[in-house]
């Protein structure tokens, strides 16, 4: 079926995935076979059903990399291999492009929503103004509100962030004084949220972020959104609903969506996802 692809304005938007071979805990992590089809290839089919970017490149420094790419009939760029980040390469792919904005895909979500690319880009086009963009998906669960490894955000009235943290935000006070207790009550009041990696930038901010240096908030979470707070750079956060996806870290994450993406005659489950939320 013929699909008209394409935004709704005269802005050009791009969505790039940046994908590296040398993963330290799981190398070799794009080119992983998930029932057949290597994970980037699954990342690259859905970013490419989002509706609003009008090409998907994936950058890479690797050219077995993007021999698989070229093979399945992507369009790579090849990159540097001294990127610290992938915002680093990002920001070296979009000079081959005329985007105007930049969708930052991470090239290890094989279950990605392309609602979510969708609903990061939107707000950039009705805010000329703002340089960037960000996805937040609701906490429930007390075990991810205290792991370090689910990054939380906090917002202002416009949907901005004011901050991330590997850290169980917000704290709410509660008369024992309890972490863990504080932890509960932030999941009953609603106000905790959960961060997705995914980024939207217009060209310029993307450009400006990756020539900043490094900040020391940065550096003690090790969360490079923070260099763009402390540089006042606007981070518009926007929320989503749903359990998002699966990000593959490890050979375990790898496992789990091999079998959340087998075949449905053999294991007939939904995958999960995200869509924009109806609250905002």
């Amino acid at each position: 079926m013929t699909r008209t692809r394409g935004p709704p304005s005269d802005l050009a938007i791009v969505a790039i995935i940046p994908a590296r071979f040398g993963s330290t805990r799981l190398p070799g992590k794009p080119l992983s076979d998930i029932h057949g089809k290597t994970m980037i290839e699954r990342v690259w089919e859905r970013a490419r059903a989002a509706s609003l970017p009008e090409r998907v490149l994936v950058a890479t420094d690797d050219e077995r990399i993007a021999a698989a790419v070229r093979g399945f009939g992507g369009e790579v760029v090849l990159t540097s291999s001294a990127h610290a980040t992938g915002t680093d390469r990002l920001a070296e792919a979009v000079r081959s492009t005329d985007a105007d904005i930049v969708v930052n895909v991470q090239g290890d979500e094989p279950m990605l929503d392309p609602a979510g690319i969708d609903a990061a880009a939107a707000p950039l086009l009705r805010d000329p103004e703002l340089p960037m963009t960000t996805l937040s998906l609701p906490l429930t669960e007390l075990e991810e509100m205290l792991s370090p490894s689910v990054v939380k955000v906090v917002t202002d009235a416009r949907g901005d962030a004011l901050y991330f943290s590997r850290s169980p935000i917000p704290h709410v006070r509660t008369s024992g004084g309890d972490l863990v207790d504080a932890a509960r009550a932030a999941l009953q009041t609603g106000l905790a949220r959960k961060h997705v990696g995914l980024y939207a930038y217009r060209r310029a901010a993307l450009v400006r972020f990756a020539a900043l240096p490094p900040a020391p908030l940065e550096q003690a979470e090790g969360l490079e959104q923070l260099r763009a707070l402390h540089h006042g750079m606007r981070i518009r956060v926007v929320p989503v609903e749903g359990p998002g996806g699966v990000a593959v870290d490890t050979a375990e994450d790898l496992e789990r969506v091999r079998a959340l993406l087998r075949p449905p005659a053999l294991n007939p489950r939904k995958e999960p996802g995200c869509r924009p939320s109806t609250s905002s």
